[in-house]
């Protein structure tokens, strides 16, 4: 594969660009921090406007068809920004599986929503391949009545509904669309590192009707819809890091110590230096597991995509803790930008499994080691 960006990637990238940079400012970001819910409306609406939100769902649903890669570049932009919306839990968590498993009437009654940003869904596939999901179901014909807890959802507050693998209770997995305001919900708000909208999300016998089951094995829509919420939380990181070190620069070249520039310290550019090497495996990893899957080779990849997440996890949390190390007693500042950069590193590389876990999960996935020195 080519690791560039070809010309119609490269201007999704230019347009997320200018709509993240021009909404999401470190001033607006703080102001929707501070409001009851933390979602940014406007800036919702603008990726709707400016087809961002639909890019890469399939032309037949909708979408502009170019996939992950165009997805990706997207929540590039987005991660360098921390900008607060639901980008990767609504396309790659619901829209995504709906448009590739949902029957015509679900797509229909969904995706012109999700694309036109009046309907924000959320996907809810945190369990480790081989762990059966945390919400139970009893077939009631066709339909399903389901009970659990979702330990945490993304944007709970603002969502009508969360796209969710059940255990059924002939030991088979479906994947419903379960609405968050029906009786038998109940939502409690969780305060987590990265300081987004999330929820603990309890269901008690709550009626999922036939039109919102996804037709199809459960099993394998969960684990085809994992291996994109992998990347995509993959390129969320990359943007993170790529700011955290573009501000490290500026802040360590700018500040003068005895005489001289920081970054003129080896000490300084060498760490600088390893945050770099981690930041581009990063984008390598995830670009490549995003053209896998755009070109069809699924099997490849589920390790690709764990792959990339591993080092979003592991390389992510390194690049976090070198932009505030280099920064100096004003790292550890919570109101100073580059702090909340530090705590979406944390999230995001903890989401989905940390390094040890998201490790575990792809040795599971090989059958045997690679050769050391083999090309990847």
């Amino acid at each position: 594969m080519e690791f560039e960006l070809d010309d119609d990637l490269i201007a999704v990238e230019d347009l997320a660009s200018q709509v993240f940079g021009s909404l999401a400012k470190v001033e607006r970001v703080v102001e929707v921090e501070r409001k009851e819910g933390g979602f940014d409306a406007p800036l919702w609406q603008a990726l709707a406007d400016s087809g961002l939100l639909g890019l890469a769902l399939p032309e037949s649903s909708g979408g502009a068809g170019m996939g992950m890669l165009g997805l990706t570049t997207i929540l590039q932009q987005q991660g360098r920004r921390v900008a607060p919306v639901p980008v990767w839990s609504t396309v790659a968590g619901a829209a995504l599986p709906l448009a590739q498993f949902g029957t015509e009437t679900q797509v229909g009654r969904y995706l012109p929503g999700l694309v036109d940003g009046s309907v924000v869904l959320t996907g809810a596939f945190d369990d480790t391949p081989g762990a059966s999901p945390t919400v139970t179901a009893i077939r009631k014909g066709d339909d399903l009545v389901i009970s659990g807890q979702i330990p945490s959802v993304p944007w709970a507050p603002i969502i009508a509904g969360v796209v969710v693998p059940v255990r059924c209770d002939d030991d088979s997995v479906a994947v419903v669309i379960a609405p968050v305001d029906a009786p038998g919900v109940e939502a409690v708000p969780a305060a987590v590192t990265g300081r987004g909208a999330e929820a603990a999300v309890q269901f008690t016998d709550v009626h999922i009707g036939a039109e919102d089951v996804l037709p199809g094995d459960g099993a394998e829509i969960a684990a085809w819809t994992r291996r994109r919420i992998r990347i995509a939380l993959a390129a969320v990181q990359l943007g993170v890091c790529e700011e955290t070190l573009r501000a490290t620069a500026v802040y360590t070249s700018e500040r003068v110590q005895f005489g001289r520039p920081l970054s003129t310290n080896q000490a300084v550019a060498l760490r600088a230096a390893d945050a770099y090497l981690d930041t581009e495996a990063i984008r390598l990893t995830m670009r490549r597991a995003a053209w896998l899957l755009d070109v069809g080779r699924e099997d490849e990849a589920e390790s690709a995509a764990l792959v990339a997440k591993w080092w979003a996890s592991r390389g992510g949390v390194r690049v976090g803790l070198t932009g505030q190390h280099l920064h100096g007693g004003i790292g550890a500042d919570i109101d100073y930008p580059i702090h909340r950069y530090f705590l979406w590193g944390r999230q995001l590389a903890f989401t989905f499994g940390g390094a040890e876990a998201t490790a575990a999960a792809l040795g599971d996935a090989l059958d045997t080691a690679p050769p050391i020195g083999a090309a990847g």
